[in-house]
């Protein structure tokens, strides 16, 4: 049958899986870096992915496919719910325990760690791209969740000014608010902090395109913590 499905173009995905989180049906998932409609029967073309995705890498087209089985999409999203070994939905939204040793507890007087946070708010949604501190200075561009899994994560902020969201949850393009910053300041040096999982790229596609946007040349690199607190690449 002939029906609207989204089709997604591969050369524009950048990864970030935001579509994915946002389609309810599961259709989408995440394969080499890459968003792919794994199943025609799975998608109701209705485009809740299209909003979403950042660079415009999904559309909504009529061609032939199978039609829409809501039944075998309640089914597979049971099983995935049981299961999270099948689950195809969005990494950043999948289920994991970590089993960490207990430590014995210290007094607090003797494992205080000093904070690295020079200013305040720190929230890229809250600062003021003119705000004094942001003269000469050097970022780091956290999202929120790093501050959790990495309990060292204050060795990234040192002598830096740091600035956290999380691109899931913030209905906002930081790209603008970021834009602004580096057009506005004498910025030395951007290191992002992310996480392993993809909606975290939304992260590093707005610091690209505020880079671009500004038209300076800042020197800048990708920190990458794994879920269970490791450091997987910087």
């Amino acid at each position: 049958m002939k029906r609207n499905i989204v089709s997604i173009d591969s050369e524009k995905c950048n990864g970030c899986g935001l579509c994915i989180s946002a389609c309810h049906e599961g259709a989408l998932q995440l394969i080499n870096g890459k968003a792919v409609l794994t199943s025609d029967s799975y998608c109701d073309g209705l485009g809740n992915c299209l909003p979403e995705c950042p660079t415009g890498a999904i559309s909504i087209i009529e061609r032939e496919a199978d039609e829409y089985d809501e039944q075998a999409v309640q089914a597979k999203m049971k099983a995935e719910s049981l299961n999270e070994t099948h689950f195809s939905g969005c990494p950043g939204a999948r289920i994991r325990t970590m089993n960490r040793a207990p430590q014995a507890a210290q007094p607090a007087a003797s494992t205080a760690v000093q904070s690295e946070l020079r200013q305040w708010p720190c929230q890229i949604k809250l600062v003021a791209p003119n705000a004094p501190y942001f003269a000469g200075a050097h970022l780091a561009i956290c999202a929120d969740c790093t501050a959790y899994a990495y309990p060292n994560i204050h060795q990234f902020m040192r002598n830096k000014i740091t600035l956290i969201g999380c691109p899931k949850l913030d209905d906002v393009d930081y790209s603008e608010k970021l834009t602004a910053i580096l057009k506005w300041n004498d910025i030395q040096s951007i290191t992002i902090v992310r996480m392993e999982v993809p909606c975290c790229g939304g992260i590093v596609h707005a610091v690209k395109t505020a880079l671009q946007n500004s038209g300076k040349m800042i020197p800048w690199h990708v920190i990458t913590i794994s879920t269970d607190g490791q450091i997987l690449e910087s």
